[in-house]
């Protein structure tokens, strides 16, 4: 029994020394598998962050782009529908020239109606709404006083007309 306890005596603190060791390495390596994963976390909520960004992104470009297929669409209804008055007005000079008086004085005076209101039937037909938008803003631009005195004169008529409604 001496012999068995002499050579555990030598080998208990080489087992100790051993085993310190081997716990220093597997904290040692607990801390480099902390660590790594750690890094790992912060690549995976790095990609998540950028995954959400570019899907916020997306969301916003489809939504811009339904706002401007919508307001094309407005648009292209309001084109249509000015040409499409532009026809009607053409089609009432037609009937005005039909149904008017074609002799005398009367006559004459139905002529220039009818060449009036077709002509700006075809004005507004071929140039549509943004063609007349134009037109009207040159005009604007070559005669500001005017305009600005027409202005004023049609918006003091329209508050005399709603005042005197209320």
């Amino acid at each position: 029994m001496s012999t068995t306890t002499r050579n555990q005596g030598p080998n208990q603190p080489g087992q100790a020394g051993q085993a310190k060791d081997q716990a220093n390495q597997a904290l040692e390596k607990g801390r480099e598998a902390a660590g790594h994963a750690g890094e790992s976390l912060s690549s995976a909520a790095s990609a998540v962050g950028q995954a959400v960004t570019q899907k916020a992104s997306d969301a916003m470009h489809a939504v811009g782009q339904k706002a401007s297929d919508a307001t094309h669409a407005v648009g292209q209804r309001a084109e249509d529908a000015t040409s499409s008055v532009g026809h009607g007005m053409q089609t009432a000079a037609d009937k005005v020239r039909e149904y008017g008086p074609h002799s005398g004085m009367l006559g004459s005076a139905t002529d220039r109606v009818a060449d009036a209101v077709e002509g700006a039937g075809k004005y507004v037909e071929d140039k549509n709404l943004s063609g007349m938008t134009d037109d009207l803003t040159n005009l604007i631009k070559r005669n500001p006083i005017p305009a600005l005195l027409l202005g004023l004169g049609v918006g003091f008529l329209i508050g005399r007309a709603l005042s005197s409604r209320s």
